[in-house]
């Protein structure tokens, strides 16, 4: 398999956890794509994906998946021997999936959006519009509040086991530093969950 990234995001950085965790980062070739000099732009990829978006991973019959989640949702039923990181029980399916969800919404989309409007990295193939990006910023700094209460009295996000949500929101709090926002002094239990996360070697991947 090849999975078509770029280092430094953090969707292809959800992936690489991802395999990692389920012990599967060696199985597969990682191609680095130059998102500013526009190796996502090129007739290849838009045949790997019409959306022009990384992370794509190819099979090795060569069909092509874009998507975080649609990518880690494949390896989850295709590896089933590995450790389950959406679920295994309906509800703890359903559990994972709103939090994905959640995720997805009011935390990793804000901040993305903050990180373009605001940084100027994509000003030659978009309109920036600073104050919306502002906004977004503070969208996003509001689920960092968010998440500090709710990790309270658990672990991980959902509950005792290390999950899919944890590897998505932490990619998504770590990306905030681009917009230069960070874990609260405030915010201790928000603090913990990201040092207990760090101590797993596949976050590093």
């Amino acid at each position: 398999m090849k999975l078509y990234e770029t280092r430094i995001a953090p969707n292809p950085r959800r992936v690489r956890i991802f395999l990692a965790e389920k012990g599967l980062l060696d199985q597969v070739e990682l191609i680095e794509m130059d998102l500013q000099k526009g190796d996502n732009l090129t007739p290849e990829h838009k045949a790997r994906n019409p959306m022009r978006k990384v992370p794509v991973l190819e099979l090795e019959d060569g069909t092509c998946i874009s998507e975080t989640m649609a990518i880690c949702r494949y390896i989850e039923e295709a590896f089933p021997g590995t450790s389950a990181l959406l679920g295994q029980t309906a509800l703890e399916k359903a559990y994972i999936e709103q939090w994905l969800r959640w995720i997805d919404f009011y935390f990793m989309l804000p901040t993305g959006m903050a990180f373009q409007h605001t940084s100027g990295y994509f000003k030659d193939r978009m309109t920036p519009f600073p104050e919306w990006g502002e906004e977004c910023k503070r969208q996003a700094g509001g689920f960092f509040r968010f998440l500090d209460r709710h990790l309270a009295d658990k672990p991980y996000i959902c509950g005792d086991q290390f999950t899919a949500a944890d590897i998505n929101a932490l990619c998504a709090l770590d990306f905030n530093k681009t917009i230069k926002q960070r874990i609260a002094p405030d915010q201790g239990n928000l603090q913990a969950w990201y040092e207990r996360l760090y101590e797993r070697p596949s976050i590093m991947a």
